[in-house]
């Protein structure tokens, strides 16, 4: 089982990032997909997930209106689009599968930073 983040980067205030999570190695389409973030010193905390089928979505409050999960089950892939970026979204992003099982990537750096 893999999941493996990528699109993370140094990107100035109000700027835009793409994450990306590749899956492999189980049903990805059976799963719900989730991204997370954990910033030094904090708590790694919920940003967005979404349903098996994509029908379902929910997004974290200080990343409403700015953050937009979305996944393509026929590439096994989950992406987080983020918009107007602010230093406090500074932190390791970490994608994870939850259904019968539970997995973790290894996460990617988002650096929010003028």
């Amino acid at each position: 089982v893999q999941l493996v983040e990528s699109g993370g980067g140094l990107v100035q205030p109000g700027g835009s990032l793409r994450l990306s999570c590749a899956a492999s190695g189980f049903t990805f389409s059976s799963y719900t997909m989730m991204w997370y973030r954990q910033a030094p010193g904090k708590e790694r905390e919920l940003v967005a997930n979404i349903g098996s089928s994509g029908g379902t979505i929910n997004v974290a409050d200080p990343v409403k209106g700015r953050f937009t999960i979305s996944r393509d089950n026929a590439k096994n892939t989950v992406y987080l689009q983020m918009n107007s970026l602010k230093p406090e979204d500074t932190a390791v992003y970490y994608c994870r599968a939850r259904g019968v099982r539970s997995y973790w990537g290894q996460g990617t750096q988002v650096t929010v930073s003028s």
